[in-house]
């Protein structure tokens, strides 16, 4: 289904026909390749920061342009151009340089033609005028500032309207419009000469009336509270302990240290640790894990990937047994298999690659309270901010932003220098206790791979892991 709209604005407006998209990869399949694609993308954003109680900045800016991709075998040969109009589409695919290559005699995967309809096509950048959005961030900023302690709070709201328009070398063509919106509050405590700061915040594919007076109070406090507690904070212990890890944004573990390593390019190649082990034990039993790009509304949900493929439901790890991969295409087709609608790209002037979506862990049966309870002495961490991992071996380590030591079954007192070590898969081989609390990110989360950045969404339940390397000040 081709919207209008994105017709309008890429096609019509700079004076291209979709029939001569038709014969641009005609004249590439010619040439002979496995199969091509021409990716047309507008993409207009929005965006204002307060600081100290002023708005220090607001920009608006548009990006269009195309990219063009021969594949052939397992080579991508591909050039691009931020411009839009027949002459440069075709100087893209006339100049083209296209390596002789032994193909692999297969286009395209079956690609299911399902039409989506994920969220709203409303513009945000036009649901409010400029005065409404400055008015949001002033009144947050007065909101934080009349709390104890807080000193400054920064907050800033970024918009983008996203249009896509796709033509394949099978004849088929496909559109997208992807609105985007995000919200982010730091406030800054300083009580007795120690300063501290947190953040909260979140968004989706939502018109801006998400950001209710509710919604946006519910940040504020989250963020208050956060440092709060780090302005209490004691040095956090280390050595390897139980740890129990916090529901939602919590899953940004998951997704760095076990998500990536289920991508088809890192298990086509044999990098990834968990590369040859479908159908083996990876994990302990009750352990699901699943990639869902067709949740309504979610940062990490498109109604198609950036391949036409429409977004799926993929169960990746089921009771603990490896199940399947993230495929794109190209991964796809040279492992003989079928795109799970995770081909992501970060624009035009990028590669599709496989890319998670919404990545999650399913609930358990035992409650936060009962999973705290059954550790003598350990961990809680809540949140996390920032850190690293290595594919190859599965390795991590994750600094908790917001922490507490358990004593006794209960959280005695918050900690801070906090930081995680260990093996991705290892982890997953010690989680003793699942809780039923499974929660989404707000929607804050981000991926890098390869140079690209694509918007994503973590979740998971409270889970024990029943030894986890812990590094602390102590």
């Amino acid at each position: 289904m081709i919207n209008q709209k994105v017709v309008d604005c890429l096609l019509a407006n700079n004076g291209i026909d979709s029939n001569f998209l038709n014969v641009q990869l005609n004249q590439l399949s010619k040439r002979g390749i496995d199969f091509a694609d021409l990716y047309l993308q507008n993409t207009a954003s929005e965006s204002w920061v307060i600081d100290e109680g002023i708005i220090k900045s607001g920009s608006y800016a548009v990006n269009q342009g195309i990219g063009v991709r021969a594949v052939c075998g397992e080579k991508t040969f591909f050039s691009y151009a931020n411009a839009l109009d027949q002459r440069v589409i075709k100087d893209l695919v006339d100049n083209l340089y296209i390596e002789s290559v032994n193909k692999h005699n297969q286009g395209y995967s079956n690609v299911n033609n399902n039409v989506l309809n994920l969220h709203t096509f409303e513009n945000p950048l036009q649901s409010w005028d400029s005065a409404r959005k400055i008015q949001l961030l002033q009144s947050i900023n007065q909101i934080a500032r009349a709390k104890n302690y807080v000193t400054n709070v920064i907050a800033s709201i970024n918009l983008e309207y996203d249009q896509i328009y796709l033509a394949r070398s099978d004849e088929r063509h496909f559109s997208d419009i992807r609105p985007l919106i995000h919200l982010s509050i730091t406030i800054i405590v300083n009580k007795d000469g120690k300063m501290e700061r947190a953040a909260a915040g979140g968004g989706g594919r939502y018109s801006l009336d998400y950001f209710s007076v509710e919604m946006v109070t519910s940040y504020i406090e989250k963020a208050y509270l956060q440092a709060g507690l780090k302005l209490e904070a004691k040095p956090a212990p280390s050595g390897e302990m139980p740890v129990v890890l916090g529901n939602g944004w919590a899953g940004v573990i998951l997704h760095e240290a076990v998500g990536h390593g289920l991508e088809g390019d890192f298990n086509r190649k044999g990098s990834s640790a968990f590369s040859g082990k479908i159908g083996q034990q990876v994990a302990s039993k009750g352990v699901t894990v699943i990639d869902e790009g067709c949740i309504s509304d979610r940062r990490g949900s498109m109604n198609i990937d950036d391949e036409g493929n429409p977004s799926t439901r993929t169960v990746l790890i089921e009771d603990g047994i490896l199940k399947g991969y993230l495929f794109d295409e190209l991964n796809a087709r040279l492992m003989n298999t079928h795109s799970t609608g995770n081909g992501r790209r970060e624009s035009y002037a990028s590669n599709p690659i496989p890319r998670m979506t919404n990545t999650y862990m399913l609930g358990g049966k035992h409650t936060s309270e009962e999973i705290i309870a059954s550790v003598e002495y350990g961990l809680f961490a809540e949140n996390f901010e920032g850190g690293q991992v290595d594919i190859t071996s599965g390795q991590f380590v994750f600094n908790a932003s917001v922490a507490w030591v358990i004593e006794k079954g209960k959280l005695a007192y918050p900690v801070k220098g906090c930081a995680l070590v260990g093996n991705g898969p290892e982890c997953l081989q010690h989680v003793t206790m699942i809780g039923n609390d499974l929660a989404l990110d707000s929607g804050v989360g981000v991926c890098g791979k390869d140079g690209q950045s694509c918007p994503v969404t973590c979740g998971m339940p409270s889970a024990l892991v029943s030894k986890l390397t812990v590094g602390g000040e102590n």
